[in-house]
Protein backbone atom coordinates (compact mmCIF):
# COMPACT_ATOMS: atom_id res chain seq x y z
CA UNK A 1 0.00 0.00 0.00
CA UNK A 2 1.12 3.30 -0.77
CA UNK A 3 2.27 5.81 2.24
CA UNK A 4 -0.58 7.96 2.00
CA UNK A 5 0.52 9.97 5.72
CA UNK A 6 2.96 12.58 4.13
CA UNK A 7 0.86 13.48 1.23
CA UNK A 8 -1.90 15.76 1.18
CA UNK A 9 -5.38 14.92 2.69
CA UNK A 10 -7.87 15.15 0.28
CA UNK A 11 -12.02 16.17 1.75
CA UNK A 12 -14.35 13.95 -0.60
CA UNK A 13 -17.63 16.51 -0.73
CA UNK A 14 -20.38 15.61 -2.70
CA UNK A 15 -24.43 14.98 -2.72
CA UNK A 16 -27.05 13.86 -5.12
CA UNK A 17 -24.03 10.69 -5.89
CA UNK A 18 -22.29 7.64 -4.19
CA UNK A 19 -19.06 8.92 -3.16
CA UNK A 20 -17.76 5.63 -2.37
CA UNK A 21 -16.06 4.65 -5.74
CA UNK A 22 -14.48 7.96 -5.70
CA UNK A 23 -13.33 7.07 -1.88
CA UNK A 24 -11.43 4.17 -2.89
CA UNK A 25 -9.51 5.40 -5.89
CA UNK A 26 -8.55 8.49 -4.72
CA UNK A 27 -7.48 6.73 -1.27
CA UNK A 28 -5.00 4.72 -3.14
CA UNK A 29 -2.82 7.26 -2.87
CA UNK A 30 -4.16 9.41 -0.97
CA UNK A 31 -5.67 9.94 3.01
CA UNK A 32 -9.49 10.46 2.42
CA UNK A 33 -12.60 12.12 4.24
CA UNK A 34 -16.15 12.82 3.24
CA UNK A 35 -16.25 15.15 6.77
CA UNK A 36 -13.67 18.06 7.68
CA UNK A 37 -12.44 17.35 11.15
CA UNK A 38 -14.22 20.51 12.68
CA UNK A 39 -15.48 23.64 10.59
CA UNK A 40 -11.26 24.63 10.58
CA UNK A 41 -9.75 21.38 9.92
CA UNK A 42 -5.65 22.42 8.85
CA UNK A 43 -5.25 18.46 7.81
CA UNK A 44 -6.98 19.21 4.43
CA UNK A 45 -5.33 20.19 1.11
CA UNK A 46 -7.63 19.49 -1.26
CA UNK A 47 -11.47 19.07 -2.23
CA UNK A 48 -12.69 17.03 -4.57
CA UNK A 49 -16.87 18.11 -5.14
CA UNK A 50 -19.97 17.78 -6.77
CA UNK A 51 -22.55 20.37 -5.45
CA UNK A 52 -21.00 21.02 -1.71
CA UNK A 53 -22.36 21.03 0.83
CA UNK A 54 -22.38 25.29 1.67
CA UNK A 55 -19.74 26.60 3.44
CA UNK A 56 -18.21 23.31 4.05
CA UNK A 57 -15.15 24.54 2.54
CA UNK A 58 -15.18 28.30 3.84
CA UNK A 59 -12.58 27.57 6.96
CA UNK A 60 -10.21 25.35 6.04
CA UNK A 61 -6.91 27.30 6.41
CA UNK A 62 -4.40 25.21 4.44
CA UNK A 63 -7.44 24.28 1.74
CA UNK A 64 -4.66 24.86 -1.51
CA UNK A 65 -7.15 23.73 -4.55
CA UNK A 66 -10.99 22.43 -5.49
CA UNK A 67 -11.32 19.61 -7.93
CA UNK A 68 -14.86 19.35 -9.91
CA UNK A 69 -15.96 16.15 -10.39
CA UNK A 70 -18.03 17.14 -13.26
CA UNK A 71 -17.12 19.30 -16.55
CA UNK A 72 -18.85 21.88 -15.44
CA UNK A 73 -18.44 24.15 -11.85
CA UNK A 74 -21.77 25.93 -11.85
CA UNK A 75 -22.53 23.83 -9.21
CA UNK A 76 -18.79 25.07 -7.12
CA UNK A 77 -20.32 28.85 -7.16
CA UNK A 78 -23.47 28.38 -5.55
CA UNK A 79 -21.84 27.50 -2.71
CA UNK A 80 -22.18 31.56 -0.41
CA UNK A 81 -18.26 30.46 1.34
CA UNK A 82 -16.74 29.37 -1.54
CA UNK A 83 -12.75 30.39 -1.05
CA UNK A 84 -10.40 32.09 -2.86
CA UNK A 85 -8.08 29.16 -3.93
CA UNK A 86 -7.43 27.60 -7.32
CA UNK A 87 -10.79 25.77 -8.74
CA UNK A 88 -9.58 22.80 -11.43
CA UNK A 89 -12.43 22.08 -14.13
CA UNK A 90 -12.26 18.16 -14.93
CA UNK A 91 -10.69 17.02 -18.24
CA UNK A 92 -10.30 13.49 -19.13
CA UNK A 93 -10.04 11.89 -22.60
CA UNK A 94 -13.20 9.74 -21.82
CA UNK A 95 -15.84 12.57 -21.07
CA UNK A 96 -14.64 14.31 -24.20
CA UNK A 97 -15.28 10.67 -25.92
CA UNK A 98 -18.68 10.34 -24.56
CA UNK A 99 -19.52 14.00 -25.34
CA UNK A 100 -18.43 13.45 -28.76
CA UNK A 101 -20.83 10.43 -29.61
CA UNK A 102 -23.66 12.12 -28.27
CA UNK A 103 -23.20 15.38 -30.39
CA UNK A 104 -22.40 13.06 -33.81
CA UNK A 105 -25.36 10.60 -32.60
CA UNK A 106 -28.10 13.86 -32.52
CA UNK A 107 -26.93 15.26 -35.59
CA UNK A 108 -26.86 11.68 -37.35
CA UNK A 109 -30.14 11.19 -36.04
CA UNK A 110 -31.74 14.57 -36.85
CA UNK A 111 -30.11 14.46 -40.03
CA UNK A 112 -31.48 10.86 -41.48
CA UNK A 113 -34.67 12.21 -39.97
CA UNK A 114 -34.77 9.29 -37.23
CA UNK A 115 -37.75 10.76 -35.44
CA UNK A 116 -39.74 10.49 -39.02
CA UNK A 117 -38.99 7.36 -39.66
CA UNK A 118 -39.60 5.90 -35.91
CA UNK A 119 -43.15 7.39 -36.44
CA UNK A 120 -43.32 5.79 -39.83
CA UNK A 121 -42.74 2.31 -37.76
CA UNK A 122 -45.17 2.77 -35.04
CA UNK A 123 -47.47 3.28 -38.14
CA UNK A 124 -46.19 0.37 -40.53
CA UNK A 125 -46.05 3.53 -43.26
CA UNK A 126 -43.21 2.64 -45.74
CA UNK A 127 -41.97 6.25 -47.53
CA UNK A 128 -38.64 7.64 -48.00
CA UNK A 129 -38.53 11.64 -47.55
CA UNK A 130 -35.94 13.65 -49.52
CA UNK A 131 -32.70 12.75 -47.67
CA UNK A 132 -29.88 15.79 -48.32
CA UNK A 133 -26.27 15.02 -48.62
CA UNK A 134 -24.46 16.27 -45.19
CA UNK A 135 -22.60 18.95 -47.26
CA UNK A 136 -25.56 20.61 -47.62
CA UNK A 137 -26.10 20.86 -43.77
CA UNK A 138 -24.49 23.64 -41.20
CA UNK A 139 -23.92 22.50 -37.14
CA UNK A 140 -23.31 25.12 -35.38
CA UNK A 141 -21.32 24.27 -31.99
CA UNK A 142 -22.14 27.14 -29.55
CA UNK A 143 -19.66 26.91 -27.00
CA UNK A 144 -16.41 25.96 -28.69
CA UNK A 145 -14.06 24.72 -26.06
CA UNK A 146 -12.67 21.51 -25.41
CA UNK A 147 -15.41 19.36 -26.02
CA UNK A 148 -16.75 22.18 -29.14
CA UNK A 149 -13.35 21.37 -30.93
CA UNK A 150 -14.02 17.66 -30.19
CA UNK A 151 -17.12 17.22 -31.80
CA UNK A 152 -16.18 19.60 -34.73
CA UNK A 153 -13.27 17.32 -35.14
CA UNK A 154 -15.70 14.46 -35.65
CA UNK A 155 -18.47 15.82 -37.96
CA UNK A 156 -16.04 17.26 -40.49
CA UNK A 157 -15.05 14.04 -41.70
CA UNK A 158 -18.47 13.07 -42.13
CA UNK A 159 -18.95 15.89 -44.67
CA UNK A 160 -21.30 18.27 -42.56
CA UNK A 161 -20.35 22.23 -42.54
CA UNK A 162 -19.45 23.36 -39.23
CA UNK A 163 -19.23 26.59 -37.31
CA UNK A 164 -18.27 27.32 -34.30
CA UNK A 165 -19.27 30.24 -32.01
CA UNK A 166 -17.44 31.13 -28.57
CA UNK A 167 -17.14 34.16 -26.36
CA UNK A 168 -13.64 35.18 -27.34
CA UNK A 169 -11.67 34.37 -30.58
CA UNK A 170 -11.08 30.46 -31.62
CA UNK A 171 -10.25 29.42 -34.99
CA UNK A 172 -10.06 25.68 -36.05
CA UNK A 173 -9.39 24.52 -39.72
CA UNK A 174 -12.29 23.70 -41.67
CA UNK A 175 -15.03 25.31 -39.30
CA UNK A 176 -16.44 28.89 -39.48
CA UNK A 177 -15.97 30.48 -35.95
CA UNK A 178 -17.31 33.43 -34.58
CA UNK A 179 -17.37 34.92 -31.19
CA UNK A 180 -18.78 37.51 -28.97
CA UNK A 181 -22.34 39.49 -29.00
CA UNK A 182 -21.28 40.63 -32.98
CA UNK A 183 -20.69 37.18 -34.01
CA UNK A 184 -23.60 35.47 -32.43
CA UNK A 185 -26.42 36.37 -35.32
CA UNK A 186 -24.27 35.37 -37.99
CA UNK A 187 -23.55 32.70 -36.51
CA UNK A 188 -27.14 31.97 -36.29
CA UNK A 189 -27.95 33.07 -39.51
CA UNK A 190 -25.84 30.36 -40.77
CA UNK A 191 -26.38 27.10 -38.90
CA UNK A 192 -29.39 24.84 -39.44
CA UNK A 193 -28.45 22.62 -36.30
CA UNK A 194 -27.63 24.20 -32.87
CA UNK A 195 -25.77 22.74 -30.85
CA UNK A 196 -25.19 23.83 -27.34
CA UNK A 197 -22.00 23.25 -25.04
CA UNK A 198 -21.79 26.41 -22.92
CA UNK A 199 -20.82 26.79 -19.82
CA UNK A 200 -23.43 28.09 -17.19
CA UNK A 201 -22.80 31.57 -15.92
CA UNK A 202 -24.76 34.67 -15.41
CA UNK A 203 -24.43 36.06 -19.00
CA UNK A 204 -25.46 32.41 -20.41
CA UNK A 205 -28.71 31.93 -18.18
CA UNK A 206 -31.50 31.68 -20.18
CA UNK A 207 -29.56 31.87 -23.31
CA UNK A 208 -31.66 29.61 -25.29
CA UNK A 209 -34.64 31.22 -25.90
CA UNK A 210 -37.18 32.03 -28.77
CA UNK A 211 -35.56 35.06 -29.52
CA UNK A 212 -32.04 32.93 -30.01
CA UNK A 213 -33.92 30.34 -31.68
CA UNK A 214 -36.01 32.02 -34.49
CA UNK A 215 -32.37 33.61 -36.03
CA UNK A 216 -31.46 29.57 -36.77
CA UNK A 217 -31.86 29.13 -40.64
CA UNK A 218 -35.03 26.94 -41.75
CA UNK A 219 -34.72 26.98 -45.59
CA UNK A 220 -32.78 23.80 -45.81
CA UNK A 221 -33.06 20.29 -47.23
CA UNK A 222 -34.66 19.29 -43.45
CA UNK A 223 -37.37 21.09 -43.77
CA UNK A 224 -36.46 23.26 -40.83
CA UNK A 225 -33.77 24.18 -37.63
CA UNK A 226 -32.73 21.66 -34.57
CA UNK A 227 -31.94 22.25 -31.35
CA UNK A 228 -29.38 19.77 -29.35
CA UNK A 229 -28.88 20.75 -26.28
CA UNK A 230 -26.14 18.82 -23.85
CA UNK A 231 -24.67 21.88 -22.00
CA UNK A 232 -26.32 23.06 -19.04
CA UNK A 233 -29.80 23.04 -18.22
CA UNK A 234 -30.34 26.46 -17.25
CA UNK A 235 -28.89 27.85 -20.04
CA UNK A 236 -32.79 26.75 -22.20
CA UNK A 237 -35.86 28.12 -21.28
CA UNK A 238 -38.49 25.31 -21.95
CA UNK A 239 -41.38 27.02 -22.51
CA UNK A 240 -39.75 28.80 -25.64
CA UNK A 241 -38.27 25.72 -26.77
CA UNK A 242 -41.90 24.46 -26.77
CA UNK A 243 -43.58 27.40 -28.45
CA UNK A 244 -40.66 27.00 -31.23
CA UNK A 245 -41.68 23.26 -31.68
CA UNK A 246 -45.59 24.12 -32.02
CA UNK A 247 -44.73 27.16 -34.28
CA UNK A 248 -42.46 25.36 -36.68
CA UNK A 249 -39.25 27.81 -35.49
CA UNK A 250 -37.90 24.53 -34.83
CA UNK A 251 -38.34 21.25 -36.38
CA UNK A 252 -37.20 18.72 -33.60
CA UNK A 253 -34.86 18.76 -30.48
CA UNK A 254 -32.46 16.42 -28.51
CA UNK A 255 -32.32 17.41 -24.45
CA UNK A 256 -29.97 16.15 -22.30
CA UNK A 257 -29.94 18.66 -20.06
CA UNK A 258 -33.26 20.74 -18.35
CA UNK A 259 -33.85 23.22 -16.33
CA UNK A 260 -34.72 21.23 -13.27
CA UNK A 261 -33.50 17.77 -13.07
CA UNK A 262 -34.87 15.04 -12.68
CA UNK A 263 -37.49 16.63 -15.51
CA UNK A 264 -40.79 16.78 -13.71
CA UNK A 265 -43.04 13.83 -14.46
CA UNK A 266 -45.99 16.94 -15.68
CA UNK A 267 -43.40 18.34 -17.89
CA UNK A 268 -44.75 18.08 -21.49
CA UNK A 269 -41.74 17.63 -23.14
CA UNK A 270 -41.64 14.15 -22.35
CA UNK A 271 -44.72 13.02 -24.54
CA UNK A 272 -43.60 15.63 -27.12
CA UNK A 273 -43.42 13.76 -30.36
CA UNK A 274 -40.24 15.99 -31.65
CA UNK A 275 -38.57 15.77 -28.69
CA UNK A 276 -35.85 13.20 -27.68
CA UNK A 277 -34.69 13.31 -24.18
CA UNK A 278 -31.75 11.45 -22.29
CA UNK A 279 -31.00 12.08 -18.52
CA UNK A 280 -27.83 14.60 -18.11
CA UNK A 281 -26.14 11.34 -19.92
CA UNK A 282 -24.40 12.82 -22.52
CA UNK A 283 -20.97 12.63 -21.02
CA UNK A 284 -20.96 10.81 -17.12
CA UNK A 285 -17.68 11.78 -14.95
CA UNK A 286 -16.29 8.07 -14.36
CA UNK A 287 -14.08 8.15 -11.20
CA UNK A 288 -11.83 5.29 -13.33
CA UNK A 289 -11.10 7.82 -16.12
CA UNK A 290 -11.04 10.77 -13.60
CA UNK A 291 -9.25 10.10 -10.12
CA UNK A 292 -6.19 9.43 -11.89
CA UNK A 293 -5.60 13.02 -13.80
CA UNK A 294 -6.43 14.61 -10.16
CA UNK A 295 -3.89 12.69 -8.22
CA UNK A 296 -1.52 13.40 -11.01
CA UNK A 297 -2.41 17.28 -10.73
CA UNK A 298 -2.07 17.16 -7.17
CA UNK A 299 1.45 15.28 -7.16
CA UNK A 300 2.41 18.23 -9.92
CA UNK A 301 1.36 20.81 -7.72
CA UNK A 302 3.20 19.57 -4.89
CA UNK A 303 6.34 19.47 -7.49
CA UNK A 304 6.17 22.66 -8.09
CA UNK A 305 4.39 22.97 -10.85
CA UNK A 306 1.01 24.73 -12.12
CA UNK A 307 -2.46 23.63 -11.99
CA UNK A 308 -3.58 23.17 -15.32
CA UNK A 309 -7.25 23.25 -16.42
CA UNK A 310 -8.13 26.33 -14.29
CA UNK A 311 -11.49 27.72 -13.81
CA UNK A 312 -11.61 31.77 -14.72
CA UNK A 313 -13.83 33.07 -11.65
CA UNK A 314 -14.51 36.25 -13.78
CA UNK A 315 -15.66 34.02 -16.62
CA UNK A 316 -17.25 31.59 -14.45
CA UNK A 317 -15.87 28.57 -15.77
Amino acid sequence: MPDTTKRGRILLAVTGLNPQRWRELLSAEREVTLEPDGLSDPTIDYAVVWKQRPRILSSLPNLKAIFSIGAGVDHIFTDPGLPDVPIVRVVAENLTQYMTEYVVWRVLDHHRQGMQYRAQQAKRAWHEPPQPPAGDIAVGIMGFGNLGRAAAKALLPLGFRVNGWSRTPAAMDGVSTFHGKDGLTPFLNATDMLVVLLPFTPATDGIVNYALLRRLRRDNGLGGAFLINAGRGRLQREVDILKALEDGTLKEASLDVFEQEPLARTSPLWAHSKVFITPHAAATSDPAHLVGPMLAQMAAFERGEPLQNLVDRAAGY
